[in-house]
């Protein structure tokens, strides 16, 4: 067997033989067909990369910012992390995944306590209908489930805030869902870090947990309140609070509903969603007009608790290395 370089060789010495080219001539044809390929390989990378960037578009991208303190007991872990297993199961919720332009959403689930970086229980993953729903169900339901010390809710806002700037998705909103059964007692102090995530156009919502349960040295009276004046915020912003463990399920399918797609359903018993009214002097913020008296309440209220114990500096810088707001 000849090499190509003894062919061309050939090629060149006896003019050529039939069905090819003379050296030169030959050399060009191939250049051209080479190039040709290339341009065709480009283009179709090019609209591969398209293609991608384009499946990467969502209605929404969710962040799940769930509460692991040891304030709840083990069967309330449970009981919660079943309610989003369960609704993502529900027709309710994947009619209001489906509903939206691109009929799609991203959502993270991840689980914090203490001013510690927070576990990404399940990274970012596509949601576009049954099959997608429910495998994002299944794989929540097969993570173990376990408690850690203290309420850092800034901690899991700075958290979360970092997970939706450098991922990979765009969409036309992004929100935070923050549950849990304590104020902040770790970490910054909320009210602050809860102001910069609002400048870069993240919606804060809430879930407050307030179950009828003996009271510990550490819990504040009026949680809802607390959430409401000092953790949410943005465009219709608002909570859903849990006030009986028989209710958690619903509640959580509730508030994802209306996540989604704005729509309020309505399971039997549930408390009522309070929407958030524009603060006129910012325009950032949205405080929710609760149902019950409005006196306000001490957003340091859970580090006094705790005598100044719990925070210290660090979560500023944190969102100094963060890109430009979207």
């Amino acid at each position: 067997m000849t090499s190509r370089a003894s062919n061309r060789g050939s090629d060149r010495d006896s003019g050529g033989t039939p069905g090819t080219m003379p050296g030169g001539r030959g050399r060009l044809i191939s250049g051209l067909r080479n190039g040709l390929a290339a341009i065709a390989m480009g283009v179709l990378g090019t609209s591969a990369i398209a293609q991608e960037q384009a499946e990467q578009r969502v209605d929404l991208e969710l962040v799940l910012a769930v509460d692991i303190s040891r304030s709840m007991s083990p069967d309330e872990h449970e009981l919660q992390r079943n309610g989003y297993v369960d609704a993502f199961r529900h027709d309710d919720v994947i009619s209001a995944i489906t509903s939206g332009p691109t009929g799609r959403i991203a959502v993270t689930y991840i689980e914090w306590a203490g001013d510690f970086e927070p576990w990404e229980t399940i990274p970012w993953t596509i949601i576009d209908g049954e099959k997608s729903a429910n495998a994002f169900a299944d794989r929540l339901a097969s993570e173990p489930v376990f408690g850690e010390q203290r309420t850092s809710i800034s901690r899991a806002l700075i958290t979360a805030t970092r997970s939706i700037e450098r991922n990979s998705i765009t969409s036309y909103r992004q929100v935070i869902d923050v549950s849990g059964d304590g104020a902040n007692n770790a970490g910054p102090p909320v009210e602050p870090i809860r102001d910069q995530v609002l400048e870069r156009g993240i919606v804060i919502n809430g879930l407050p947990i307030m179950l009828n349960k003996p009271r510990e040295y550490y819990d504040i009276d009026h949680l809802d309140r607390y959430y409401k004046q000092c953790v949410i915020g943005g465009e219709a912003a608002f909570i859903a609070p849990v006030y009986d463990l028989r209710h958690f399920a619903a509640t959580i399918r509730k508030k994802l509903v209306m996540e989604i797609a704005s729509l309020d359903v309505a399971p039997p018993n549930t408390a009522p969603i309070e929407f958030a009214e524009a603060d006129a002097d910012s325009g950032l913020l949205q405080r929710v007009q609760l149902k019950i008296p409005e006196e306000e309440i001490d957003c340091m209220i859970g580090e006094r608790v705790w005598g100044s114990r719990g925070w210290g500096g660090g979560g500023f810088e944190d969102f100094r290395s963060f890109p430009p707001p979207r």
